[in-house]
């Protein structure tokens, strides 16, 4: 479980990032957060990890307080940005070894970092390729069965289908329903409302560092969420 209570980010020169955030993302849930650049998305999932520090309110990740206590907090979420990063002398298979090893995970096989590569879509030739010579997509692909081998039971995605081609957007939309069945929170920050209504439990739409729209699946059945997004942006525009 993920949650935010009245988490907000305040910048010196007076500008506010987010404001008052109050969001709780369940276990077996999969919410979908879209806004504008600048909306407030990025700053929140820097402050769910942890990365800036709030100027008000907490996070919760399974009940702990990142704020208090960071580094225990931190071994129950997982997270993939939208530019993953990686060591780019090392293979795939160096890559999600280490980065395994980081998360505790020390009684892996190959065969699991295999099995994991695999269930993501990245081609087994690929497995022991330097990741400088990797597309996008396959980064986003290496990113992504690093966050599951972690087998944290929060999972942050910061625009994951970014660089990944139609086949593989939609492989990776089963795999996210796959982890919300096994039990996973998890939330996505994105701007790919096409395949998001498709996976979402919830939605909600950022406007100026504020949640201006916050509805569920069945709230939104028969609704053009497309144009819902344009209404909520063009109300919110000025206010």
């Amino acid at each position: 479980m993920l949650e935010a209570k009245e988490l907000t980010k305040k910048y010196e020169d007076g500008v506010i990032a987010l404001d008052h955030l109050n969001l709780k993302v369940e276990s077996g849930e999969i919410f979908c957060m879209f806004g504008a650049n600048g909306a407030g998305k990025t700053t929140a999932i820097n402050l769910f990890l942890n990365f800036i520090p709030p100027t008000e309110g907490t996070v919760f990740i399974e009940g702990i307080d990142m704020i208090k206590e960071p580094l225990k907090a931190k071994d129950f979420v997982s997270f993939v940005s939208e530019n993953v990063t990686l060591y780019g002398n090392f293979s795939a298979f160096q890559n999600i070894n280490y980065f395994s090893k980081l998360a505790g995970k020390r009684n892996l096989t190959r065969d699991d970092y295999s099995n994991v590569m695999k269930r993501v879509g990245l081609q087994e030739e690929a497995f022991n390729m330097r990741t400088k010579n990797f597309s996008k997509g396959m980064r986003q692909k290496l990113g992504i069965a690093i966050a599951i081998i972690k087998d944290a039971p929060n999972i942050i995605l910061d625009e994951p289908t970014s660089g990944l081609d139609p086949k593989s957007g939609q492989e990776f939309l089963v795999l996210l329903s796959e982890l919300r069945d096994l039990g996973k929170s998890i939330f996505m920050s994105t701007h790919d409302i096409f395949r998001a209504k498709f996976v979402a439990d919830r939605v909600g739409f950022m406007q100026k560092g504020k949640l201006v729209m916050l509805k569920s699946k069945e709230e939104l059945a028969g609704e053009d969420l497309n144009q819902l997004y344009i209404e909520y942006m063009h109300e919110h525009a000025n206010s």
